[in-house]
């Protein structure tokens, strides 16, 4: 086994390296767009609207939250395929 000479670089797959951190921050922007198509609710998206727009009012905690909208999802009338 031949060791890595010491001017080489290391391997980039390290938690640490700047490509790893880059490829986190695009995974994580993929499955919130994925999270919007489907309909998921982002509760920490909320949160920090609320903080930032309505920072005088109490956010909804988690299940209120889904609940709602959930509730509003469903309720809207119209054509539906289903």
């Amino acid at each position: 086994m031949m060791a890595r000479p010491a001017h080489a670089p290391a391997a980039s797959s390290s938690p640490a390296s700047p490509l790893w951190g880059r490829w986190l921050a695009a995974a994580r922007r993929v499955a919130a767009v994925v999270r919007r198509v489907i309909g998921v609710p982002d509760y920490d998206t909320y949160l920090a609207h609320m903080r930032q727009h309505y920072p005088e009012c109490t956010p909804l905690d988690p299940q209120t939250f889904e609940r709602d909208r959930l509730t509003a999802r469903y309720k809207a009338t119209g054509s539906r395929c289903c």
